[in-house]
């Protein structure tokens, strides 16, 4: 069996991602036991759990009907439910739109780096979104520049401007946490009597002063860092699946688990973008492949025949051109 991670025996054995061969049984160094979760959940931030508070609030999308987790749904590995996709994709606030992919999950994604490109592995690396546009380069975290996308999206939560956002933020029942966490910036800005209406009126944009409106773009800033800092939480990166009970010796593998273990490093070769690195590995390169999937016919996006799914190299994508086409991000798996 060829060596999962580089680095010979010892360091695999460190790291506990090593099987035995002799009979399949899984084994570890006794001298070098593998570092897991801890058994009990660290405390959250306080930032973090506002973040929760804006994550779960379906009052910022412009039906009110929609909120980060109703496509990254706890229960479901924090993407959406096969049940409540239509061809792997989900409806947007407004019910006969739909996006062009699925979901990829929030966990772990703000272990994403900052989008760059890596001359050791001949490609892109970092970012989120599938193709990439959240490069982090503005804010320096990937993951809070992907949670003001879909805000903003008319075929995710929809709503017309991003002082939206801001706007009801500062109504919500969890904005004194806001200001806590903040600081009352929010609360000077002169919002308009009608921003409710507004909010909820497709091509609108608050009428607001030039210095609102850097005040706007600054907590809209804020609001997705809190997510971020949520998302960044063992309530999101929980590492408490069944391979991380195997590192820590918490848990055995089945026979048909070992086997595919072995096949996941061997012969099938998904460990070469699925990598499995360090203590607690991701199973991502957070690079960039095009592995030719076809169309799927249920997808509503389809049903314009002129489609093409350009990823990476597409007009959004983090790198448009030719020879990108077609490239999108590793998912954890």
């Amino acid at each position: 069996m060829r060596s999962l991670i580089d680095g010979g025996p010892a360091r695999l054995r460190a790291a506990g991602l090593i099987l035995c061969a002799a009979g399949m049984a899984a084994c570890s160094d006794p001298a070098s036991p593998p570092p897991g979760p801890d058994p009990a959940t660290p405390p959250v931030s306080s930032l973090a759990q506002l973040g929760r508070f804006i994550f779960e609030d379906a009052a910022l999308s412009i039906g009110r009907n929609q909120s980060c987790a109703s496509c990254h749904a706890a229960e479901w590995g924090f993407r959406g439910s096969s049940a409540s996709q239509q061809g792997g994709v989900m409806a947007g606030s407004v019910a006969d739109r739909f996006g062009s992919r699925t979901a990829l999950s929030a966990a772990y994604a703000t272990l994403s780096p900052v989008f760059h490109f890596s001359p050791e592995a001949n490609g892109y690396i970092g970012g989120n979104f599938w193709d990439g546009r959240a490069t982090g380069l503005h804010l320096g975290d990937p993951a809070a520049e992907q949670a003001q996308g879909p805000f903003l999206n008319p075929v995710e939560q929809a709503l017309p401007d991003a002082a939206c956002v801001v706007y009801r933020v500062s109504v919500s029942p969890y904005a004194d946490r806001y200001v806590a966490e903040w600081g009352d910036d929010i609360r000077s800005i002169a919002f308009p009597g009608n921003a409710d209406a507004l909010c909820a009126t497709e091509g609108a944009e608050l009428p607001l002063t030039a210095e609102d409106r850097a005040r706007a773009v600054a907590e809209y800033e804020r609001i997705a860092r809190s997510i971020s800092a949520f998302e960044a939480s063992p309530l999101v990166n929980a590492f408490t699946s069944k391979f991380d009970a195997w590192l820590a010796g918490a848990a055995q593998l089945t026979l048909q688990e070992q086997m595919g273990f072995m096949l996941f490093q061997g012969r099938a070769r998904c460990d070469v973008c699925h990598k499995l690195v360090g203590a607690r590995p991701l199973f991502t390169d957070f690079s960039y492949h095009n592995l030719g999937t076809p169309r799927n016919p249920d997808n509503p996006a389809y049903a314009n025949p002129e489609f093409v799914d350009l990823g990476l190299g597409g007009d959004g994508g983090a790198v448009p051109g030719i020879t990108q086409w077609g490239l999108v991000r590793t998912p954890t798996l």
